[in-house]
């Protein structure tokens, strides 16, 4: 998901839904460009008929009397140009309104002066960048922030003293990002200072329990997963690392509790786990386990560098979390991205993604094949769904990245 500045004043972003009328309005629009260029084409293409009959020598001898019609020529022209740029005006209204947003003056009263401040463009102190051209900083939030709804959260999140103890409100910041409100504003708090008791070494923090000081009574070990198959569509992890070549970084995309991540440190193998709390201290599980946790949802754009990774993981697909939807643009965008951050000849292992017929079967495959991955593993199968409500087709596949270009 991108995002937008918010400028004070005039602002950039306020997401409304779009209606039917507001399509309707949209296709007049496009219509009434489409008239006024004709009539700018019926304009200059038929002109007097006399003039062109008052060429002498490729030079245009006018009348005096045809200098009158030059001008409302002239004015109907320039009335018509008017018209089209009116036009295009609305046209980018529209489109706007569609994407979902207008503008959002942040300037009203009843927004936090903190959101206000972090949001306003500040200055470079040395001036202009030679580098780069620039001469301010300006800082963004998520542009699905300026929804309503999410507005009044983040209004919420941003309510707090500066200087003073953050509020406790990690299920405030879950909501905003689960909705796309990603990446929040910086804030001008000191973070709850809560110890961490009973932190152990590598490797034997791995899979020992951790202090329920640090995460009360929530437990996400689970120690069966990719070393005691279920079904066969799981795969072992000793056997995807057969597969590659140099496997050293990894990238597991909303990997939980960190467990895919464990199993790889076990082969000496870094992996950066994304993750959402959803309620549970999973960060400070993952965290307190010596693992890696990214506070990220999956519909951001990932914060790494192209070609870094020698294998993502991603499990269940975007049937499920808050990548979520079935559109097959919204697969297309987040497996580009993942491709962006795997190196050549990396791997792509697409764990147990959950398919729900022939139909998204059949698009995902297609999706998949358009990045031309050697396929090492490809399994189709059905699985227990884990919400208990019978059986789903799942596909397992472990891809290659091939080189590309020079």
């Amino acid at each position: 998901m991108g995002s937008v500045s918010l400028k004070i004043g005039d602002g950039t972003a306020r997401f409304r839904r779009a209606t039917v009328c507001s399509s309707a309005l949209h296709i007049v629009m496009l219509l009434s460009v489409v008239v006024t260029n004709l009539f700018a084409l019926y304009a200059f293409k038929y002109a007097p008929a006399s003039l062109a009959g008052n060429r002498q020598h490729g030079d245009i001898v006018l009348p005096q009397d045809h200098h009158g019609n030059l001008d409302i020529i002239s004015d109907h022209v320039s009335l018509i140009v008017r018209e089209i740029e009116s036009s295009q005006k609305k046209l980018s209204q529209i489109e706007r309104e569609i994407l979902g947003y207008e503008t959002l003056d942040v300037s009203k009263p009843n927004l936090p002066l903190e959101l206000k401040l972090f949001l306003h463009r500040h200055p470079l102190p040395l001036g202009r960048d030679s580098r780069t051209g620039i001469t301010e900083m300006v800082s963004s939030v998520g542009h699905s922030c300026a929804r309503a709804a999410d507005l009044l959260s983040l209004s919420l999140y941003m309510a707090y003293k500066p200087g003073e103890e953050c509020p406790a409100d990690a299920h405030l910041q879950h909501k905003l990002i689960s909705r796309g409100c990603e990446p929040l504003p910086r804030r001008r708090c000191r973070s709850v200072a809560t110890s961490k008791p009973g932190l152990l070494p590598l490797p034997h923090s791995l899979w020992k329990p951790v202090s329920e000081k640090i995460v009360g009574s929530w437990n996400g070990f689970d120690k069966q997963m990719w070393v005691n198959p279920r079904g066969k569509n799981d795969f072992l992890i000793d056997d995807v690392l057969a597969l590659g070549r140099n496997i050293r970084l990894g990238f597991d995309i909303g990997g939980g509790a960190g467990n895919f991540a464990a199993r790889m440190a076990e082969k000496s193998v870094t992996v950066v786990t994304s993750l959402l709390n959803d309620g549970n201290p999973v960060s400070d599980f993952v965290a307190a386990r010596g693992l890696f946790p990214l506070f990220l949802s999956s519909d951001q754009r990932f914060p790494f560098y192209d070609s870094v990774f020698d294998l993502v993981h991603t499990m269940y697909g975007l049937e499920v979390g808050s990548v979520g939807g079935s559109r097959p643009e919204k697969t297309d965008f987040f497996l580009f991205d993942v491709d962006r951050v795997l190196r050549p000849g990396g791997l792509l292992w697409l764990d147990n993604w959950y398919v729900a017929d022939e139909k998204k079967k059949g698009e995902l495959t297609v999706l998949i094949e358009k990045f031309t991955y050697k396929k090492l593993k490809w399994v189709v199968g059905e699985k227990p769904d884990p919400s208990g409500s019978g059986k789903k087709i799942c596909l397992s596949a472990v891809l290659q990245k091939p080189a590309r270009g020079g």
